[in-house]
């Protein structure tokens, strides 16, 4: 409001370099703080001026120059685009081919900052020529400087495969694969994302990610006591998990199922979502894999995350999770009947405030077509809604006219009075279902 930065402006060209430096970095941290103050300071004419004569100015006025450019370009993809415009992408290669890691660590974090908005401004940064000097910073010794490179190539590659292609073209994978044993968290926090990001877009590229070995190595992430090292640690086992049937029996093979579900039962809230979602993906795939999900024990932590989890996309992973391995066979609905989620799965449908989306996942359909296991549906009786109703009073329709032992039981536990009260449309699918029942009894006991 005083008119600072046209103040500033000038400081800029000042024949005396700390001026000029602190200056910038004045400008800097007005523009960090929000929205407005970056516009006004791209209003200002002020970028032209700050990147004018940067490649012979001194390292210390290159960090601050890359740091007011990722201040402006980090608050939206308009001002993205204005740094872009006034000439700013070919100075910061010229920052990332210099001697300085610190300057080399600015100018990646100003490339990431503008990549990240959209496939558009990520192009323009590949366009620049960044992606191969990006590489050769995730081999230089700092760590700090690690971990910015990685970010940035993890933030272009999100938002294409092609946008993935170039950076694995230039090499990435080699390098990021080879620092996942690194022990600084902060590092594998985006080396792992970065890795996710890259084999979330396709078959080739999951492949890829596999071929550079990250297995089993990557399961140590899982046991990680950093918190997103786990959490990006799962989100690359399902981003590869998703593709193929092969690629999850791969998973399978090398430990993976058993580490994703240590892992769910380790930990609590978002952290454990790309795991749940992991599991699913690998038991969608066949019937062998979602054997090997129940086999390694994956349905009791998928239960505790439906009662213990609050938030609603979290249990909605969990109750779809349950679903993909229920629905292969009347083995695989058993499995999960006896791990007596059913009830659970059905007071959440039934929850006037669970959201649609939880709703739909838990709608118990895709286990109760395959769920021959009446002990388990049977509470369900009492409680369940016409739409679900319809499902259950069918499975009870395919075993008990085949199983005496089950048509006792089902008049003791009360189920068949139970169907007596149901009101079904004369000659709907529900209807049949109820008479293929009472056929299966003598009249008086219908009675």
């Amino acid at each position: 409001n005083s008119g600072v930065v046209c103040l500033l402006r000038p400081l800029l060209l000042d024949v005396v370099p700390s001026i000029r430096q602190t200056a910038a970095l004045a400008l800097g941290r007005l523009a960090d703080y929000d929205v407005e103050l970056a516009e006004a300071i791209v209003k200002a004419g002020i970028l032209p001026q700050l990147i004018y004569s940067l490649p012979e100015e001194n390292r210390y006025y290159k960090k601050t120059a890359a740091f007011v450019l990722r201040a402006i370009a980090k608050h939206s993809p308009q001002l993205a685009q204005a740094v872009i415009q006034c000439g700013a992408l070919e100075m910061l290669v010229i920052c990332l081919e210099d001697f300085d890691p610190g300057v080399k660590e600015g100018a990646s974090w100003a490339f990431g900052y503008i990549a990240r908005h959209n496939p558009e401004l990520s192009q323009a940064v590949v366009d620049a020529g960044a992606v191969p000097l990006l590489v050769l910073c995730i081999q230089e010794p700092e760590i700090a400087l690690k971990r910015i490179a990685a970010s940035t190539l993890s933030d272009i590659s999100k938002h294409s495969p092609e946008l993935a292609q170039t950076v694995v073209d230039a090499g990435a994978i080699a390098h990021l694969a080879q620092m996942i044993p690194n022990p600084d968290a902060k590092l594998k926090r985006q080396v792992l994302s970065a890795l996710s990001q890259i084999a979330k877009h396709s078959v080739d590229l999951a492949e890829l990610v596999v071929e550079a070995e990250i297995f089993p190595v990557v399961l140590t992430c899982l046991k990680d006591s950093d918190e997103y090292v786990k959490k990006n640690g799962a989100t690359l086992i399902r981003e590869i998990a998703k593709h193929t049937p092969e690629l999850s029996q791969l998973i399978v093979n090398s430990g993976g199922v058993a580490a994703v579900i240590d892992c769910i039962g380790s930990c609590r809230g978002s952290v454990r979502l790309p795991g749940i979602m992991a599991l699913g993906y690998v038991a969608a795939h066949s019937e062998d894999l979602s054997m090997a999900v129940i086999v390694s024990k994956g349905i009791p932590p998928l239960c505790v995350c439906l009662l213990e989890e609050h938030e609603d996309h979290i249990k909605a992973a969990a109750a779809w999770a349950l679903g993909q391995i229920g629905r292969h066979t009347a083995e695989h609905a058993r499995h999960v009947a006896v791990a007596n989620v059913l009830p659970t799965l059905l007071d959440i449908f039934v929850d006037t405030r669970s959201s649609e989306d939880l709703k739909t996942k838990a709608t118990l359909k895709n286990i109760l077509q395959k769920c021959t296991y009446l002990p388990a549906l049977e509470p369900l009786l009492h409680e369940a809604p016409p739409s679900i109703m319809k499902h259950i009073i069918g499975q009870f329709s395919k075993v008990l006219p085949h199983d005496s032992k089950a048509r006792r039981l089902f008049v003791t536990t009360g189920g068949l009075k139970k169907v007596q009260e149901i009101k079904a449309e004369p000659g709907s699918l529900l209807q049949e279902y109820i008479n293929t029942i009472n056929n299966c009894y003598p009249e008086e006991i219908v009675r």
